[in-house]
C-alpha cells in the first residue's frame, strides 16, 4: 500500500482561503483529477464540505471527530488510522495507492507515514486560512519535475520518501 499526499500550495504554503482554492489552475485540477480517478481519497470534513460532493469514481473517506457527522456518498471514521484500515480493505477495486486530498490538519498527521508526495508549486503568495505543513525534504527525494508558466508559473514536483 501507498500513501500519497495530492496538493496544491502557495510559495508561503497557503492551501485554501475561505473553503476554497486562491487560484483557478485548469491543469492542476486535471492532474488532480486524473491521478486520484479510480483511486480511495481521504479527506477531513472541511474539505469534503468545500468540494461539496463525493468525488465520483473515487472510494471518498471522510475523517470527522463528529460521530454523528452524515457525509453522503462517503463513508464517515473517527481517525486517520481507521481511514487507511477502511480503503486497505478496497484495494482489489480501487488499487493499493491512497490519496490524502486535505485538508492541513490530515497532511499535518499523515506526514510522518506519507510514501509519496504530489505537489503543485504555485510560485507566488497568496492569503489565505488553511496552510500545508512543512515538509522535511531530507527525508524525500524529487523523483518528478515539470515547470509550468499559464496562467501563472507553478511547478508540478512529485517527492518519494528515501527508503531508510
Amino acid at each position: 500500500m501507498t500513501l500519497s499526499h495530492i496538493v496544491a500550495a502557495a510559495q508561503n504554503d497557503v492551501i485554501g482561503v475561505e473553503g476554497g482554492l486562491p487560484w483557478n489552475i485548469p491543469e492542476d485540477m486535471k492532474f488532480f483529477r486524473d491521478k486520484t480517478r479510480g483511486h480511495a481519497i481521504i479527506m477531513g470534513r472541511k474539505t469534503y464540505e468545500c468540494v461539496e460532493h463525493p468525488l465520483p469514481d473515487r472510494l471518498n473517506v471522510v475523517v470527522t471527530r463528529n460521530t454523528d457527522y452524515d457525509a453522503p456518498g462517503a463513508h464517515v471514521v473517527a481517525s486517520l488510522e481507521e481511514a487507511i484500515e477502511y480503503c486497505k480493505q478496497f484495494t482489489d477495486k480501487y488499487g493499493d495507492e491512497i490519496f490524502i486530498i486535505g485538508g492541513g490538519e490530515i497532511y499535518r498527521q499523515s506526514m510522518d507515514i506519507v510514501d509519496i508526495i504530489y505537489l503543485t508549486r504555485i510560485h507566488k503568495d497568496y492569503p489565505g486560512d488553511a496552510k500545508y505543513p512543512t515538509v522535511d525534504l531530507k527525508d524525500f527525494e524529487i523523483i518528478e519535475q515539470r515547470d509550468r508558466s499559464e496562467p501563472e508559473p507553478f511547478t508540478f514536483f512529485t517527492y518519494a520518501r528515501k527508503q531508510s
